[in-house]
Order: C-alpha cells, then structure tokens, then sequence
C-alpha cells in the first residue's frame, strides 16, 4: 500500500482493520478509504488524512461523519461538490454552503432550497461559475 493505495481492495479483512495499513494506504491514495474497514471509514483522524491529500474521499465516509460540521467543513474546502454526500442538516448550514461555493458555484445545486434562495449565497456562486 505504500505505493499503491488502493492495493488495500487486495488486501485480508484483518488487514483493512489494521490502522497502520489503512493509514498509509489512504496516504498515499485517498479513495483506498473504500476499502478500509467500516471502523475506519467512522474514525475522524483517518477521514481527515484522506480529506488532505483529495476531498472527494469525503463520499466514503461513515454517515456520522457525514454529519460532523468540522469534515463536512474540510471536505467542501478541498472539493465543493462533496456538499452532495454531506447530511441534510449540514446542507443548510449557511456557512458550509457559502464556503462551498466560494470555490464553486455548481456546489450551489447541493444546498437546502431556502439557501439556495439567499441572495448573498447565490451571488458567490454567481462570481465562481
């Protein structure tokens, strides 16, 4: 996995559960977080190290995760569109909206209806489209 990440699908069972490996896999490849364990897709410290190196890794993510304002945060900063996997809730989050579509406009389609109505939020989209 140190040289391929996404060698961990290959990998024991016993394997996606060791830490170490899935540390270095999703390191060196974010999208090896598939194939880690659902223990792992749940652990915030091994989803941040994925959201680090590529945001779209967020889609892997545990539900809970999903709902956690802080990943949710990281997630959009590193790839807006990840406002598609984030909870319900979080889509109407104004601020996680906003920075989502300060970096990309499209993100905008993600958010809750009401926020999608606001003139403040559409106007950022608008300047990034």
């Amino acid at each position: 996995v140190k040289q391929n990440g996404l060698a961990l699908r290959h990998a024991a069972d016993e394997l996606k559960s060791d830490r170490t490996i899935v540390v270095e896999a999703v390191q060196q490849n974010a999208d090896a977080l598939q194939y880690a364990s659902n223990e792992f897709k749940s652990d915030w410290t091994i989803v941040s190290e994925a959201l680090k190196l590529h945001g779209h890794a967020f889609r892997y993510a545990a539900n809970e995760l999903k709902s956690d304002r802080t990943i949710v945060l990281e997630a959009v900063k590193q790839r807006p569109c990840a406002l598609n996997d984030a909870a319900i809730e979080l889509k109407s989050d104004r601020t996680i909206v906003l920075e989502a579509v300060r970096h990309d406009g499209s993100a905008l389609m993600y958010a809750a209806r009401d926020l999608q109505a606001d003139r403040t939020i559409v106007f950022e989209a608008v300047k990034q489209c």
